[in-house]
């Protein structure tokens, strides 16, 4: 029998590019670890937290935590506080007492118009000025208007103009305070001691033609300044013309007309309770400190 014969098999050969096979994995490892570097250093909380449940979910079989999603903010968050709103915590009373201030200021600006129209003529030869703030209207008229020199009683060229005064503020509720004030030159009546004496009584004549046109006497109060309320300086007849006045002040219901703020007089209001009274003026009396009657 013939013999077959056995075929060497080839000796193995040595593989010269068995390292492109490292160095490949090598290179595939380094960009995965600057693709994770660079991941890591722009983080979102919201992708970073997905990511890691997802993570590990899949690594270690954890059920997932359920928790209420955040939403990913996109460009710059905003920081501006809102105001709250609150509700108005004014009361029924509160409430009554703002529309009271409204209707008597609205009240007041009309007698400041009709004092304007009836008065136009003496307004325009400065006989005559007036003056409207938020709590009262003052109408002050020279003395030339209504007295002679030194004297207290009415002329006759001031009833017709007290008529039409009147016939302005006789059908509003305000108080009336009626003020007398003279200059510095000292008085030498026997009739009339000082200037006080004579403010006060020519402040009284006026409310006296009030009464007589139909004013309620409850309304009305005569105050004398004498001369300490000069609006002028007395130093010269144009100042002393100036000073010798008497001004009736058409008062709000609530408030004096010294010692306080428009400001004041409005927190006043809005705490004090309703009256109907109304505080008059605070006069310089005899008993304040000596000084000649100027």
């Amino acid at each position: 029998m013939s013999r077959r014969k056995r075929v060497k098999s080839p000796l193995p050969t040595d593989n010269n590019d068995r390292w492109m096979v490292s160095y490949a994995d090598f290179v595939t490892l380094l960009f995965a670890f600057f693709v994770v570097m660079y991941s890591i250093s722009s983080v979102n909380k919201g992708k970073y937290e997905t990511f890691s449940e997802s993570l590990d979910q899949a690594l270690f079989h954890n059920e997932k935590v359920e928790k209420e999603a955040e939403p990913i903010q996109i460009g710059t968050i905003p920081t501006a506080i809102q105001p709250i709103e609150l509700p108005s915590l004014a009361t029924a009373e509160e409430r009554e007492l703002s529309e009271e201030i409204l209707q008597e200021k609205q009240r007041l600006s009309e007698v400041s118009e009709q004092f304007q129209g009836a008065l136009q003529p003496f307004v325009e030869s400065k006989l005559v000025g007036i003056k409207k703030h938020d709590f009262w209207v003052e109408l002050e008229m020279n003395s030339e208007l209504l007295f002679a020199s030194g004297k207290a009683e009415l002329s006759s060229k001031a009833l017709p103009v007290l008529a039409k005064v009147a016939e302005v503020v006789r059908d509003v509720p305000n108080v009336i305070n009626v003020e007398g004030y003279t200059d510095n030159v000292p008085i030498s009546s026997g009739m009339y001691p000082s200037n006080w004496d004579l403010s006060s009584a020519r402040a009284t004549s006026v409310v006296k033609e009030l009464v007589k046109n139909n004013i309620p006497a409850t309304r009305l109060s005569a105050v004398g300044y004498g001369e300490f309320h000069p609006v002028a300086d007395n130093k010269d007849e144009e100042g002393r013309f100036k000073n010798r006045r008497v001004v009736l002040v058409l008062m709000s219901q609530a408030f004096a007309r010294y010692g306080m703020t428009d400001d004041e007089r409005a927190k006043a209001l809005n705490l004090a309770p309703k009256s109907e009274s109304s505080p008059n003026p605070e006069p310089i009396t005899e008993n304040a400190p000596a000084a000649p009657a100027q």
